[in-house]
């Protein structure tokens, strides 16, 4: 099977790492959790709820657009620049129970982004569709092991690529 028939199989999906001045990164508790699609997905009420802002990229849409849209539906925040984007895929399967339309999985791009507002601009019910409960600001060495498991391997990549602009940022300071 070719690579781009592999590809279709994965819905296109952006990724939003968004840093704070003090170069901590944000993430948000899933409304509801995986808990309900198999009870592996969670023993606690916030068990594997953390997570960055992600969503599906749009008909002709390109990364940075989606990748503000997606952070602006699921935070409110417009103030951020995006200082890098991952250059490949990073695909993750989704899990039996959950089905997603026809998609086997989703293969992302990820953007590094500094936040550039007042925390005041973090709304979660910006959008009707809303994707988080609660948010705080983390270690990035932190968002592993808050991820649903299916997803963990992903947020390794982007923990490890995404490391050294980290570092960057705050000698910056």
């Amino acid at each position: 099977m070719s690579i781009e028939k592999i590809l279709r199989r994965y819905r296109p999906n952006v990724g939003v790492m968004l840093f704070n001045c003090d170069a901590q990164v944000w993430i948000g508790r899933r409304v509801g959790g995986f808990a309900d699609i198999d009870p592996v997905f969670g023993e606690g009420p916030d068990q594997w709820r953390w997570q960055m802002p992600q969503g599906g990229i749009d008909e002709g849409e390109d990364i940075e657009t989606a990748a503000r849209r997606e952070l602006k539906e699921e935070t409110g925040v417009s103030s951020a620049t995006i200082i890098a984007v991952t250059p490949g895929w990073l695909a993750y399967d989704f899990p039996p129970a959950y089905k997603k339309k026809h998609w086997k999985g989703q293969r992302q791009k990820w953007a590094a982004m500094q936040f550039d507002g007042p925390t005041s601009e973090v709304v979660l019910d910006a959008d009707e569709h809303q994707e988080f409960d609660d948010w705080r600001w983390a270690e990035l060495e932190e968002v592993t092991d808050l991820i649903v498991p299916f997803k963990r391997h992903v947020y390794a990549e982007i923990v490890s690529a995404f490391t050294p602009l980290r570092d960057f940022m705050r000698r910056q300071k």
